[in-house]
């Protein structure tokens, strides 16, 4: 068995861009697609993601035959639990390892590479000057506060508001400081320990729904931020904790939409205001509301993301037949 992959990263994050190795896919919708690669290619997910030749927070993308009309590309995420909706630093990478491996005619100063991912249609603008790719930025599906305002208690740390918001996929939103958590301070272990334990709490007890498909109702993860929600100049921190406990070295795409769609439901960003989000890495995304929207019976926003990607390697893997551990393991 041999694969091939292209590595990138945006803000630290990996991407493991799948290139050769893979049997093709059926036809069928992106949601199709992604159930099959889940119920029957999942070993190479597996071989590629876990050790030997990945990581507990390694990230993949498989590229696979669109279906929506006018898309260029489609997409398939994979991490350590299995396969996400919406990645925001991966369509980053991808904007820009599109245009570099001649997937779309290239266009200065900005071309498109509009990407079907399982949440839906997204589009990626990409700054292309003297030929070269550059920064990427994306205008993701319609993004919205779930259900804001909300309290749970919770062993060990007492009463934790949150909220609920879709921006892909679905966070849970909620200020650090409840836990006696701070940026700069506390173990990224500390932050990883209460973000599961409220993600695992809600994932029991709080049902949640999506207009569109029930496969994108589930919660991804937990985002803990520093509170600082209100729009000012000042740059604001966030982990995203999704999947099984995997870290987000990057301000996270999809968690940014669903940040910038909680705070323009609470009146806390307006159309055309510009936020700077930081991971806790230290990287950051630009994050806007461009406009307002609809999906299904919820106010809902389009948010514009925008972050840099990098080339880290191109490598062959191979599996020998009797190379049991090679076929992938975690040890966290």
């Amino acid at each position: 068995m041999t694969l091939t992959v292209v590595d990138m990263h945006t803000g630290g994050e990996p991407l493991r861009i799948v290139t050769g190795g893979y049997p093709s896919v059926p036809k069928g919708t992106i949601l199709e697609k992604r159930a099959y690669v889940r119920d029957h290619l999942d070993h190479l997910r597996k071989i590629l993601m876990f050790e030997p030749r990945g990581h507990y927070d390694m990230y993949g993308a498989l590229l696979v035959e669109p279906d929506l009309p006018g898309a260029d590309l489609a997409v398939l995420f994979m991490h350590n639990e299995g396969y996400s909706t919406m990645c925001g630093h991966a369509i980053v990478a991808l904007g820009r390892y599109a245009v570099d491996e001649g997937l779309v005619a290239k266009q200065e100063p900005i071309t498109t590479v509009n990407i079907e991912a399982p949440c839906g249609l997204v589009v990626a603008s990409v700054e292309v000057r003297d030929g070269k790719a550059g920064a990427v930025s994306f205008e993701s599906v319609p993004a919205f506060l779930f259900a804001g305002g909300q309290t749970i208690e919770l062993a060990g740390h007492g009463t934790i508001g949150f909220d609920v918001a879709y921006g892909g996929a679905f966070y849970a939103l909620a200020d650090c400081h409840q836990f006696g958590l701070e940026f700069g301070k506390s173990r990224v272990r500390d932050f990883v320990d209460a973000a599961t334990a409220l993600t695992d709490r809600l994932k029991a007890e709080f049902p949640l729904s999506h207009p569109d498909h029930g496969d994108l109702a589930f919660l991804y993860g937990t985002i803990l931020t520093d509170g600082r929600d209100a729009f000012s100049d000042e740059v604001t921190k966030n982990i995203c904790v999704f999947a099984e406990a995997e870290v987000d070295r990057s301000p996270t795409g999809s968690g940014v939409t669903a940040r910038l769609a909680a705070m323009h439901a609470k009146g806390e960003i307006a159309i055309g205001q510009t936020r700077t989000f930081e991971s806790i890495a230290g990287s950051r995304f630009s994050g806007a509301v461009v406009r307002t929207a609809k999906a299904g019976p919820h106010g809902a926003i389009i948010a514009r993301v925008g972050g840099r990607a990098y080339y880290s390697g191109r490598t062959e893997f191979i599996v020998e037949a009797d190379d049991e551990l090679g076929r992938g393991f975690l040890l966290r």
